[in-house]
C-alpha cells in the first residue's frame, strides 16, 4: 500500500468512501456483511481512511461504518466524517448535531472533520452569523473533537482562492472533485494549484466520476487495452485504474477516496495502491485524449470578450462552466452554482441580443446555449428539494 505522511500521520493513499453501500431496494438497508467483507479486505491490504458524512445514505452510513470498524482498534484507522451546511434550511443546535454523528460513529473524536459541500451557493450559509457554523466548528477543533478540519468543495476557482485567503491558517486540507476529465472540464488543475499554494493537502473525491471513468465507451476503453498489449505484461489494467494513477502523479495529492461497493472494486484498487505506477508519457497524452472526446460542451476560455458588452451584465464564462458540466452529465452540482445567483444573472435573463455571439473568439452561439441551459437548470435536479427531508431527520436527531 502506498502511504502518504499528512502532518505525521501515515495515511494510506487510497480512501475507504461510505457513500455507495450497496442498499436494499426497499427497504434501504446496507448489506452490512458486504460491508464488513470490504473493509476487512481493505484493512488487510493496508487502508487506514475511512471517509462518511452525516447524510450519506439517508443517515445510515456512519452506523454501517461504525459497526465495520467496531472489530479492530480504534488507534489502527483514521475516520473523517462531514457537517452538513449546506443541508440546513435553518439555524440548529450545530454541536448536538456534531455529538450526534460522534455517537454514531462510535467515537470520541474525529481524526478528519471537514464542512461538507461549499460552493457559490452553501457559502453564504456556513459564512452566517446566524447559522454560526464555521465558530462552532472551530470550537470542536479547539476542544480536541476534531484533529484535522478541512471542507468539501465544488464551487469555482475563485471562491476557492477567496474563502482560503480569508481563513488562512484554520485548514489543513480541502477535498475537490479531481480526475483526469475535470482537470479540464471543472478546470481542476486550478483548485489543485490553489490549494497547494496555501501549503495545503489535496484530498480526492470522485476520482472516477461517478463511476463514468471506471468503465469507458468500448472505443475509449480500447484505446487503454491497446497500450497495455504494446508493454507486454500479462494481467490487463482497468478503466479505472487509469483514472488512479492518473492522481498518483500529482504530489500534492495526499488522499484519493474512492466509494466502493463491491469486493471486486476493492479488489482492483488494492492492485492499483500497491505500489508506486506512474503513467508513461503516452498514457497520458490518451487519457487527456479521452478527456476531450468525453466533453460535449462548448470551447469556452474565459477570454470575458462577451461579457464587456452583455447589456444586462452577465458572467457568461461562469455560466458556460456550468452547462459543459451539464452537458457531461445531469448532477447537482451546477444546479447549485447557477442556485447562487440573482434571478437577473441566471441563463433565463438572456435577452438573445447576439452581442456575445459576435464577440466570441471562439464562435460559440452564447444565446443559444443559454437558452439549452435555462431549460436544464428548470429541470433539475435542484436541491432546495433535497433539503426539506435532510431537515427533518436533523431535527429529528438533535430532538
Amino acid at each position: 500500500m502506498i502511504y502518504s505522511d499528512f502532518n505525521g500521520q501515515k495515511l494510506s493513499k487510497l480512501g475507504f468512501g461510505c457513500m455507495r453501500f450497496v442498499t436494499d431496494p426497499e427497504t434501504g438497508e446496507i448489506d452490512q456483511a458486504k460491508v464488513n467483507a470490504m473493509f476487512d479486505l481493505a484493512i488487510k491490504e493496508g487502508v487506514n481512511y475511512f471517509d462518511t458524512a452525516y447524510p450519506y445514505l439517508n443517515g445510515k452510513s456512519e452506523l454501517a461504518m461504525a459497526e465495520a470498524l467496531s472489530r479492530y482498534p480504534r488507534d489502527s484507522y483514521y475516520i473523517a466524517d462531514k457537517f452538513p451546511g449546506h443541508s440546513l434550511n435553518k439555524p440548529i443546535d450545530n454541536i448536538a448535531l456534531f455529538h450526534v454523528s460522534l455517537r454514531k460513529c462510535r467515537a470520541d473524536y474525529f481524526d478528519f472533520y471537514l464542512l461538507h459541500n461549499i460552493t457559490e451557493w452553501s457559502v453564504k450559509y456556513y459564512e452566517s452569523e446566524e447559522y454560526h457554523i464555521i465558530p462552532d466548528i472551530v470550537q470542536m477543533k479547539n476542544e480536541g473533537y476534531i484533529k484535522n478540519l478541512g471542507f468539501s468543495f465544488h464551487g469555482g476557482p475563485k471562491l476557492l482562492e477567496e474563502f482560503l485567503t480569508k481563513y488562512e491558517g484554520m485548514f489543513d486540507f480541502v477535498q475537490i472533485q479531481l480526475n483526469y476529465l475535470d482537470w479540464t472540464l471543472q478546470d481542476a488543475k486550478k483548485k489543485y494549484e490553489i490549494i497547494v499554494n496555501h501549503g495545503l493537502g489535496v484530498w480526492v473525491m470522485e476520482p472516477c466520476r461517478g463511476g463514468k471513468l471506471a468503465v469507458l465507451p468500448e472505443e475509449e476503453s480500447a484505446k487503454l487495452r491497446a497500450l497495455h498489449s504494446a508493454d507486454g505484461t500479462d494481467a490487463v489494467p482497468s478503466d479505472a485504474s487509469y483514472a488512479f494513477r492518473f492522481l498518483q502523479d500529482l504530489p500534492g495529492v495526499k488522499m484519493v477516496l474512492s466509494g466502493m461497493n463491491e469486493v471486486s472494486q476493492v479488489e482492483d484498487n488494492l492492485r492499483t495502491f500497491r505500489q508506486e505506477w506512474p503513467l508513461t508519457e503516452e498514457e497520458r497524452k490518451v487519457l487527456m485524449d479521452i478527456a476531450e472526446n468525453l466533453k460535449k460542451g462548448v470551447p469556452c476560455t474565459a477570454c470575458r470578450y462577451c461579457c464587456d458588452g452583455c447589456p444586462i451584465g452577465l458572467n457568461i464564462p461562469y455560466l458556460l462552466e456550468c452547462y459543459n458540466d451539464y452537458k457531461f452529465a445531469q448532477t447537482m452540482t451546477p444546479s447549485m452554482r447557477i442556485d447562487a445567483l440573482e434571478d437577473e444573472k441566471r441563463p433565463a435573463a438572456c435577452i438573445g441580443c447576439g452581442q456575445c455571439k459576435h464577440a466570441c473568439p471562439q464562435g460559440i452561439d452564447v444565446p443559444a446555449v443559454l437558452a439549452e441551459l435555462a431549460e436544464m437548470y428548470e429541470k433539475g435536479p435542484h436541491w432546495g428539494e433535497m433539503i426539506e427531508a435532510r431537515s427533518k431527520l436533523i431535527d429529528e436527531d438533535i430532538s
